[in-house]
């Protein structure tokens, strides 16, 4: 499961989204993430079209992006169960003081629904960006915020960063669990409450890891006289194209959709 995430991953492909400037896809990312919680009911089929246009349009494979869902199971059944749960409304079905109502159902689907499509839609941005593009584009992003002393370059490095780390701690934890496991460690055995407690042990060589990557990453800065965002420049300018601008004109059309979906109860 560990492997399964591909959030802060990136795919490689020639695909028109690898092609888009870093500014755009995250514009469209906070565009779909705020779409998700406008819509109601019907809305969800426009939501569901747009991923399906972005996701074949990036030549990523779907069964390699659905693999990262995998790591969110136990956090959408906790949600779904919630929701269905302590949701007031019409009762369905009762015993003693468990309760499932209707529109604990519909919200359960609702959360179910916008966690899934989040996960895919924040996955589909990193999957398609570069680490060093993804840190210009925030920085050419937050870059108003200069005016009220804002550290927006170094706030984008350490966001980039620690996306870029994601998939090496992981690769970092998958390979401590082998080594334990060959030596008589079980992870897969047993109640959920043992398998949680059978993971405490990585936590200790997983931190002496991160600190030791951390360590070298600041010795490799440093020794390649880096100093902060002044005066620095690019090796690739970010500018716009005629298909960014198209990508927003698209970004602009789907966001007033799902207003309007809203507005019309859908």
């Amino acid at each position: 499961m560990i492997r399964d995430i591909t959030i802060g991953q990136y795919y490689p492909a020639d695909s028109l989204l690898h092609r888009l400037d870093p500014r755009v896809k995250l514009l469209g990312t906070m565009v779909y993430i705020v779409s998700l919680f406008l819509f109601r009911s019907w809305g969800y089929i426009l939501g569901t079209v747009f991923l399906a246009a972005l996701i074949l349009a990036s030549k990523v494979p779907f069964s390699y992006m659905v693999r990262g869902l995998k790591a969110i199971v136990i956090l959408l059944v906790f949600t779904m169960a919630l929701n269905t749960l302590l949701t007031p409304g019409t009762v369905l079905w009762q015993w003693r003081f468990i309760r499932v109502t209707e529109e604990g159902l519909i919200m359960a689907a609702r959360m179910g629904i916008r966690l899934i499509y989040l996960i895919l839609g924040a996955s589909l941005m990193t999957l398609t960006t570069t680490p060093n593009k993804l840190t210009d584009g925030l920085e050419r992003s937050f870059r108003p915020l200069k005016a009220f002393h804002v550290p927006v370059h170094e706030i984008s490095m350490m966001m980039s960063i620690a996306l870029r780390f994601i998939p090496i701690l992981m690769e970092e934890t998958d390979k401590i669990m082998k080594a334990q496991m060959a030596r008589g460690a079980d992870f897969e055995s047993g109640t959920l409450v043992r398998r949680v407690r059978a993971m405490i042990p990585l936590l200790v060589p997983l931190f002496i890891s991160a600190f030791r990557r951390a360590n070298d990453l600041a010795l490799a800065m440093e020794a390649r006289c880096y100093r902060g965002g002044e005066g620095r420049t690019q090796m690739k300018p970010l500018h716009y194209e005629r298909r960014d601008y198209i990508a927003y004109g698209v970004l602009a059309a789907y966001l007033a959709a799902s207003i309007a979906l809203r507005i019309l109860g859908y």
